[in-house]
């Protein structure tokens, strides 16, 4: 099987452009493959640490061309399943709906998130070896709205240098057990795999009574399940996160990723919306109603 390295491709070392493009191989068999002369570059033997230029032939010994994840260009499927919020500066960003994951298995009649964005995006991209199109941060599978994938591998080095330098502003709409009456700051260490890191909170109560609250959750960080364990360390877990103490209410937590905001005008040379919001699920709409009556007010 012959691959031809594209633009992503350029300059980049062959042993990792490989890691990409075969996902099932550890680095070290990719290494053992390139030793063996298994894996050919304009027809010659080539080391790990060579710099792959554009259109340059990659030549994988016949069977290795079955360890190949995904051709660049796939047919679409079931395209019109993804609520596009928006599309461009190498971004896509949608309203996911809940009980789907964002990656690998999607249950057992449904793709994964990703895997109906890689159909989405594969005739729009230009092929490369290097680049594939992913989530750039994380929704859990009961989780609904804002989830940004890269479209480009600009695009994933544009969002990842707004989160890291803390310009990109997430909010989050929550229902949560006990009444949560101010505005609350939540700072914390959580403890990730035997690494403790810092979680930042900002929330606001929206509507309450007796038995729960609707807040809104400011994350200054993106720490995995961050909003759902804070809540449930101060006592208010998510009504009906059962992994985090949560009373079994028959039917998963509700956890919208509301609101995502850009700095304004252009950044890093790339424009970007100032804001988008996913629109509340009918579901939750539903159970607001039905808790805190028609009058609830939301920010602007």
């Amino acid at each position: 099987m012959e691959l031809i390295a594209a633009a992503d491709d350029d300059g980049r070392r062959l042993d990792r452009i490989l890691r990409k493009a075969m996902r099932d191989l550890p680095l070290s068999a990719i290494h053992r493959l390139l030793r063996k002369g298994a894996v050919r570059v304009d027809g010659e033997k080539a080391s790990p640490d060579l710099r792959v230029r554009q259109g340059q032939a990659i030549t994988l010994e016949a069977g290795i061309d079955a360890l190949i994840e995904a051709k660049p260009h796939a047919t679409p499927s079931n395209p019109g399943l993804l609520e596009i919020l928006f599309e461009g500066a190498g971004l896509l960003i949608l309203n996911k709906p809940a009980g789907i994951a964002v990656h690998g298995k999607g249950g057992s009649d449904m793709e994964s998130l990703e895997d109906q964005v890689r159909s989405y995006l594969g005739p729009k991209i230009p092929p490369s070896l290097s680049f594939r199109p992913g989530p750039l941060h994380r929704l859990d599978k009961p989780s609904t709205g804002i989830i940004a994938f890269s479209a480009s591998l600009e695009g994933a080095r544009l969002f990842s240098t707004l989160m890291r330098e803390r310009k990109v502003k997430k909010f989050y709409l929550a229902l949560v057990e006990g009444r949560i009456e101010k505005n609350e700051i939540w700072q914390d260490e959580l403890v990730r795999e035997n690494r403790s890191k810092t979680a930042i909170s900002r929330l606001s109560p929206l509507a309450g009574n007796a038995l729960c609250s609707l807040v809104l959750a400011e994350i200054e960080t993106g720490r995995t399940h961050q909003i759902r364990a804070q809540a449930a360390s101060r006592g208010h877990p998510l009504i009906g996160d059962k992994k985090y103490g949560g009373r079994n209410q028959g039917e998963d937590f509700l956890l919208h990723a509301w609101r995502m905001e850009f700095p304004q005008g252009n950044t890093h040379g790339t424009p970007l919306p100032h804001r988008i919001e996913a629109p509340l699920p009918e579901k939750f709409q539903r159970k607001i109603r039905e808790l805190f009556g028609r009058n609830v007010k939301f920010p602007d």
